[in-house]
């Protein structure tokens, strides 16, 4: 019994660290692609990203948003914000971002990291 539980809370361990690992890859992922322009807690060339996971698009009120983006009705979730990510111009048209993070991992990476975000 004894043994047993030691290999489990190692086991524990090593799921905690693995954790750790994904979001911090996320977030150094964010900070190379996307901080030049995004900021956390306050706007820099493009809107804060606290809290976007959930977000409408285009509701921070102290940002000036494309009239494209502040009219496109959309929540940012996983899927919205990978479709973003991949082709902003794309997703939506005569936005203001012309950025895209080409890898599909790293993208999930990012948005993994701001749904943790808040």
């Amino acid at each position: 019994m004894k043994r047993l539980l030691v290999m489990l809370a190692a086991i524990s361990a090593v799921v905690v660290v693995t954790a750790r690992t994904e979001t911090s890859g996320g977030e150094s992922l964010f900070e190379k692609r996307c901080s030049g322009c995004h900021s956390l807690d306050h706007d820099k060339e493009g809107p804060r990203l606290a809290g976007v996971y959930g977000r409408t698009a285009g509701s921070v009120a102290s940002f000036n948003y494309s009239d494209a983006l502040k009219s496109s009705h959309i929540t940012w979730d996983a899927d919205s914000l990978d479709k973003w990510l991949a082709g902003p111009d794309k997703f939506v048209p005569e936005s203001d971002m012309a950025f895209h993070v080409e890898s599909a991992t790293e993208r999930s990476a990012i948005i993994s990291y701001l749904k943790e975000v808040r």
